[in-house]
């Protein structure tokens, strides 16, 4: 099996994890010139008062065969990759004509041979720079 199969599998087990987790998958695979998104999903989150947010999550999926090497899986998205994959959202967003306003995450699935682990809002990135100069 190739490398891109295995890859493929492994994002795979990640959208069945997510769906197991109530969240909705919106495209697998987002490419463009920024780079690439594994997942996009919704997941609806209820707060205890007020009424429920639907975050578009950006998720991106890491596997390691050994989960001690290197600080893991999650480790792996380094600040490097946090932000290609941030201007990869923000792409993802202007392409889709979605307002400034939306809500959304940045989640990590993390898999290794013990389970899969999913990190909700794994990482924050400065919007300071607004989204229109991101380009």
């Amino acid at each position: 099996m190739n490398r891109r199969q295995v890859g493929a599998d492994y994002e795979q087990a990640a959208c069945d994890y997510l769906v197991s987790c109530g969240f909705r998958i919106v495209v697998r695979n987002y490419r463009c010139r920024t780079g690439e998104i594994d997942i996009v999903a919704r997941e609806e989150v209820r707060m205890p008062y007020g009424e429920p947010t639907d975050y578009l999550v950006f998720t991106e999926v890491k596997y390691r065969a050994d989960e001690s090497r290197a600080g893991g899986p999650l480790a792996a998205v380094n600040r490097r990759k946090q932000q290609r994959i941030f201007r990869t959202a923000v792409h993802y967003l202007l392409e889709n004509g979605m307002p400034e306003t939306t809500p959304v995450r940045f989640d990590v699935v993390g898999i290794t041979p013990g389970g899969i682990q999913l990190v909700r809002d794994a990482f924050h990135i400065s919007s300071s720079a607004g989204r229109r100069r991101i380009r």
